[in-house]
């Protein structure tokens, strides 16, 4: 099984970026995907998840901001990201775990065996 994550990049605050995660070599449908990041100095924290239900969750702090549409067909997890603070900056990474995770445990790291290598996210002032 893989996570592939691109799309990452430098912006100024108020700008917008959108990453890319694809997965492969997984034979379940029932799986949840999620976003995390983390900034130096800092742990990771979730930003935003979904359930194969399409049930969503997102961190307060990217409320209204971000979203992640997912494309099943293509086993595709984006996450667009509008409206970037300074504070948005990190390493954004891909999770993948069997079942519906999220709805029950939320964006917990713990639930989530499977990562990606991570793409970067600079926003400047």
């Amino acid at each position: 099984v893989q996570l592939v994550e691109s799309g990452g990049g430098a912006v100024q605050a108020g700008g917008s970026l959108r990453l890319s995660c694809v997965a492969s070599g997984y034979p379940y449908k029932t799986t949840c995907m999620a976003w995390f990041r983390q900034a130096p100095g800092k742990e990771r924290e979730g930003v935003a998840g979904i359930d194969s239900d399409g049930s969503t969750r997102y961190a307060d702090s990217v409320k209204g901001r971000f979203t992640i549409p997912r494309d099943h067909a293509t086993d595709t997890l984006d996450l667009q990201m509008d409206s970037l603070e300074p504070e948005d900056t990190a390493m954004y990474y891909c999770a993948l775990a069997f079942g519906d995770l999220i709805a029950p445990y939320g964006l917990n790291p713990g639930i989530f065996g499977l990562w990606g290598s991570g793409t970067q996210v600079n926003v400047s002032s």
